[in-house]
């Protein structure tokens, strides 16, 4: 009986350890009571927490439009130059009339140039069949180059507009930029799992010429989820003019890595065709959570690059034991 009752306690921890999500909630949870003990004073206060929450809000958008180019057996690298062209363009247009253009105006060119660099890169990977790590590659030079020539290689004031709303505001104690995430989320989570493109997403990532020959147009459902990884950065330099009140050429400079390790971490194959949209939330956190852990215990800035590279490595890894012992 006991060597039975054994066996059962070993497969329960071992079904817990199975699924990413949950490994990542426990370290989650270990490395907050961590900072709990070692930072009483400073770590677990409702600011620093909503601190935490806003930056990994920041993640966890760029990463919903990831999360879904990589399930399809792709990968965005261009997102950081496209945050930044985004608010570039937008603010220096607004600043060419004098600073009295129509907020309104400048959300549509902030979610326009998102589309239009996501489309670009949809029709390089899929049209014309570029590797998506070439053809990201080289739109990020592109919106790297377009936001120093519109900018001049500084920031550009923007000021104060209801667009504030999306950044600096609080509902409470509440950033909107959270209350943002969360919807996006639910609504990225609702997409792949009740609707026909949504399935078709993971269809293509598992097998793309199965899918075609049952009928799937892969070229466009690679070309949509490119699109969606454009909205998605025009979404995050939204939240970062709202913030900042400026935009600059380098503010989304290092966002593509970040997004990768946010959906690898929350348990996205980078084979394509696995992943739960959900879990980019925990992959965010315990991204902006290992950030602040830096800042609390102040660790010098540039080994945060080192730990990042290690849990992009450490993550991928993971997987790919996973579906090696689910091969045997």
């Amino acid at each position: 009986m006991q060597g039975k009752e054994k066996e059962q306690t070993g497969s329960k921890i071992k079904g817990i350890f199975a699924h990413q999500e949950m490994v990542v909630v426990l370290v989650i949870i270990v490395i907050a009571i961590y900072l709990t003990i070692v930072r009483p004073n400073s770590f677990p206060t409702t600011l620093n927490i909503f601190n935490v929450l806003r930056q990994a809000s920041h993640y966890a958008v760029l990463a919903i439009g990831m999360g879904f180019v990589i399930i399809t057996g792709g990968v965005d690298l261009s997102v950081g130059a496209v945050i930044a062209c985004t608010i570039c363009i937008a603010t220096y247009a607004n600043q060419a009339v004098g600073g009295s253009l129509n907020p309104l105006i400048v959300l549509l060119i902030i979610l326009v140039i998102g589309m239009a660099f996501g489309l670009l890169n949809g029709i390089l990977v899929a049209k014309i069949g570029l590797p998506p790590f070439i053809a990201t590659m080289g739109v990020l030079k592109i919106g790297n180059g377009i936001a120093l020539l519109v900018s001049g290689g500084s920031p550009i004031k923007y000021g104060e507009s209801w667009i504030s709303v999306f950044g600096g505001k609080y509902i409470g104690s509440v950033p909107i930029s959270v209350v943002f995430m969360i919807v996006a989320v639910i609504l990225a989570w609702l997409f792949a799992k009740y609707t026909v493109l949504g399935r078709n997403i993971y269809a293509v990532g598992c097998n793309e010429k199965a899918a075609k020959l049952s009928g799937i147009d892969s070229e466009k459902v690679m070309i949509f989820v490119y699109v969606l990884s454009g909205v998605m950065c025009a979404c995050v330099g939204l939240l970062m003019l709202g913030q900042l009140k400026q935009a600059g050429p380098s503010y989304g400079d290092g966002y593509e890595l970040d997004a990768i390790a946010a959906c690898v971490i929350g348990g996205i194959s980078m084979a394509g065709g696995e992943g739960n949209i959900f879990g980019v939330v925990l992959g965010a956190v315990l991204m902006s959570l290992l950030k602040n852990l830096f800042v609390q215990i102040a660790v010098p800035g540039y080994w945060q690059t080192v730990v990042l590279g290690i849990v992009i490595i450490f993550s991928v890894a993971i997987d790919c034991f996973r579906k090696k012992h689910e091969a045997r």
